[in-house]
This record gives C-alpha cells, sequence and structure tokens, in this order.
C-alpha cells in the first residue's frame, strides 16, 4: 500500500501538487514529521524559491539528517531536486549532498533569458521505470534559474542554451527539475511512475 509524504517545505505549489498526486487516486499526507516520514514508503520533497531558504527550513524543522537517511523512494521536484546535490550557488548553500555536484546558475552569456520559463524537450536513452510510457521528445514545463549538471545520475536531460540535467536517479533518490503537477499528461506519467516505484 502506497503510504505517500510530502515534506512540508513551504512551497507555493504544494496545493497543486497533492491535488495532481490526488487525481491518481493517492492519498498525500504533509508533513515534517521525522517519524512520518521514516514510515512513509513514498517521500517527495517539492521547493519553490531559493535553494538557501529551503534549506533553513529543513533545518529548522530538524529533518536533514532524516531525509539523508531515507531508504525508500524519495523524489525531488524543482528546488527540491537542486536540495539532493551537494551545494548550490544559489546563495552558497550547502544541500542535502546525497547526489555529487553543485547547482549552478544559467549564465545570461548564452543570451537566452533568466529564468528558464516555459515547456521544454525531455531527452533520454537509457531506460527507467521512472521513464515508463514517456518518450523522448516529449515536453515539460520548467521555472527555474538554476539546473544541475550532466552526470551519471541523469537520466533524462533537456537543453536550454545548455543541457542540463532534467531528471535524476541514483539508488532510492530521484529527482525532476520540472512541475510534474504543471506538466500535464507527462508529468502525471511521471508522479504516477514514481508512486509505483
Amino acid at each position: 500500500m502506497t503510504r505517500l509524504a510530502i515534506i512540508d517545505s513551504g512551497g507555493a505549489n504544494i496545493a497543486s501538487l497533492r491535488y495532481a498526486i490526488e487525481r491518481l487516486g493517492i492519498e498525500s499526507e504533509l508533513t515534517t514529521d521525522p517519524a512520518r516520514l521514516r514510515e512513509a514508503s513514498h517521500v517527495i520533497l517539492p521547493g519553490v524559491g531559493a535553494a538557501a531558504d529551503c534549506m533553513a527550513r529543513l533545518q529548522n524543522a530538524g529533518i536533514v539528517d532524516t531525509i539523508r537517511e531515507l531508504r525508500q523512494p524519495l523524489l525531488g521536484i524543482c528546488v527540491g531536486m537542486q536540495l539532493l546535490y551537494e551545494s548550490s550557488e544559489e546563495g552558497d548553500v550547502e544541500c542535502l549532498g546525497l547526489l555529487r555536484g553543485r547547482v549552478r546558475r544559467f549564465t545570461s552569456e548564452l543570451g537566452l533569458p533568466v529564468p528558464h520559463m516555459g515547456w521544454n524537450q525531455l531527452e533520454f536513452e537509457p531506460p527507467s521505470p521512472l521513464l515508463n510510457d514517456i518518450v523522448p521528445g516529449d515536453y515539460v514545463y520548467f521555472v527555474h534559474s538554476y539546473s544541475a549538471p550532466i552526470a551519471d545520475s541523469t537520466i533524462a536531460s533537456s537543453t536550454y542554451g545548455e543541457s542540463f540535467s532534467a531528471i535524476v536517479q541514483q539508488g532510492n533518490v530521484y529527482g525532476a527539475q520540472f512541475h510534474p503537477e504543471r506538466s500535464a499528461r507527462i508529468g502525471s506519467l511521471l508522479l504516477r511512475n514514481f508512486l509505483r516505484l
């Protein structure tokens, strides 16, 4: 039985995320209780705003070590995905360190507006259960100024002047840089696939 815990990171997207999950027939619990997070079958870490502010909320809630110790599937969304890395240029903050690497700001030298906002395509080759029924070229909705580099954990990328990690996976840790709850059918498929892991 799926017992989904969503970490209450204070993001404005949490209500729409919970509604997207509810449409899949799954109930979720919004919590910062370490015991409830450990008991869940799946955990989602959403995030909106600045990485430093989100990390501060997790630290103030006393759940940073709990998140690092989770062994069930954990999905970071948007800034929540960025927090999975060792650090971020945004506020020069140390993050959760579950994935190697540093999140960096898109460079304005590419001549593109920052933030990267709108629909963009997914590019991938390696198969992953998280990508079931999603095909290369499918569009998802992004809103972000910072991105993670392409690395061994990258299972799908996107390009905005430069390639960046759009979906990542390492062990039980997963991340989506885009907003599944705003990405129509493809976002719903990604959430469905995560909840089936």
